[in-house]
């Protein structure tokens, strides 16, 4: 056990969650944070884990896996979580939060626990030596990814991520939307635009002719595939966008009664006043005036006013496969930790869940508890896994998929079944393994 303060680099959704379970076992960070004195090209906002892309958490269900995800850091006590819950908008069957309500939560639980010293400057050097959780996520600071790569031997990655615009919705033209949730599920939350084949012919045409930001200041043109501009999507075939964000099945305009839409964009709440609304599925990079000019031939958005252009910046994340073991540790340097999407964990979600675990293995250690081994029959567990897995040599970033998650032993047919089942074991898992670390340390659960 070290008396010095562990030091917790970034206060994102990562940060947070890694400082607060070191806090929960009695051990006190110093939470680095460079804003206000500094803010990434994405970042505007003061308070601590600003939601940058859109303001969804992803699905509500556990027959989901990022709301499987999302039960399990329950049980793990995350604040994300808690902070949800208070500033949730309506969105169907996702959660979605009011974005300043949501940061503010978090920013005053971070500010208000007196084991977690602030400190408002940039990192810029890493000691292998003190025990450090780096979560700087995916916009790292030049002179910080420059100390990484020194610690990492240059394996150090790049991929694009992009934003959506938001529209204000008394601007949204109402005889030409109506509000539906896909398939009836949940409530009627989303504003839904449908355009026939002609209409979206011509959409098409303009989109994937439109103007783009040059990407000189980045360091190449890899663009991933979990968070693709619409317009690169759209270049992929006249027919992908129709298979994708704008997909018309289940889909019922009530005013006609039938899904007979060629294709329908989205928009989804992006605060509590319900007065703005962002389109689902269009981050771009498209120019601000061709963002407008483009998105304006979506029927009902005609006039609409947009209050945030979409952008697109870099995201960086490392060769976690090569650098990492299950417990989110530097192989090499085991008092380095890594958490959130540099390390190649995709979303919000997965990004907080690193964060939790992160900060919960560095405490056992240092409190001489038996680190928690990742189960594989878990959301939590198998993405631990599957960013340190040594095998994967073309490692790309990951998102919450029953795909990585082990499945059951018997087969079932349907598949919704046989997720809630995979779902209700692994929280079964997850309960019996949290109580059993937290119980161990004297922490409450």
């Amino acid at each position: 056990m070290t008396n010095k303060k562990i030091k917790v680099i970034g206060a994102g959704l990562a940060g947070c969650e890694a400082a607060l379970q070191l806090a929960r076992f009695g051990i006190a960070s110093e939470l680095y944070e460079m804003k206000p004195k500094k803010f990434s090209p994405a970042h505007h906002s003061e308070s601590f884990a600003e939601l940058v892309c859109s303001n969804s958490l992803k699905a509500d269900r556990i027959e989901n896996a990022c709301g499987l995800l999302k039960e399990e850091m329950r049980m793990f006590g995350s604040v994300m979580m808690d902070a949800a819950d208070v500033s949730r908008v309506p969105a169907g069957g996702a959660l979605a939060v009011d974005r300043d309500s949501f940061s503010a939560y978090i920013t005053d639980r971070i500010r208000s626990e007196p084991l977690i010293t602030v400190v408002n400057e940039e990192a810029t050097e890493i000691d292998p030596e003190e025990y450090t959780i780096i979560a700087t996520g995916p916009l790292t600071s030049d002179a910080l990814s420059a100390a990484i790569s020194r610690l990492t031997g240059g394996s150090e990655l790049y991929f694009y991520d992009a934003a959506a615009p938001i529209v204000t919705e008394e601007s949204i033209d109402k005889t030409k939307v109506f509000k539906a949730a896909r398939y009836g599920r949940g409530t009627a939350d989303y504003i839904n635009c449908p355009m026939t084949k002609e209409e979206y012919a011509a959409f098409y045409n303009e989109l994937t002719a439109a103007e783009t930001v040059p990407l000189k200041e980045f360091e190449n043109s890899k663009v991933f595939e979990g968070c693709m501009p619409v317009e690169v999507m759209a270049k992929r075939g006249f027919e992908t966008l129709t298979f994708g964000p704008l997909k018309p099945v289940g889909l019922v305009d009530p005013k006609t009664g039938k899904d007979d839409a060629y294709a329908v964009v989205q928009l989804r709440q992006d605060n509590s006043e319900a007065t703005l609304y962002n389109l689902v599925g269009f981050q771009t990079n498209l120019r601000w005036g061709e963002q407008k000019r483009v998105f304006s031939m979506i029927p009902g958005l005609e006039n609409a006013e947009f209050i945030k252009y979409g952008v697109m910046h870099r995201n960086t994340f490392i060769n976690s496969p090569k650098l990492l073991d299950r417990y989110y540790r530097m192989r090499r340097y085991p008092k380095l930790y890594f958490a959130g999407q540099i390390t190649g964990v995709e979303g919000y979600v997965e990004s907080a869940s690193s964060g939790i675990m992160a900060g919960l293995n560095l405490a056992c250690a240092l409190k001489g508890i038996p680190l928690p081994e990742p189960d594989r029959r878990t959301a939590i567990g198998a993405l631990a896994l599957y960013i340190s897995d040594e095998a994967n040599d073309k490692f790309q970033p990951m998102n919450a998929n029953f795909g990585i998650i082990e499945g059951l032993s018997e087969r079932v047919r349907k598949k919704q079944e046989r997720y809630l089942r995979i779902a209700e074991r692994a929280l079964g898992i997850i309960k019996e393994s949290s109580e059993r670390v937290y119980n161990a340390a004297g922490a409450a659960v």
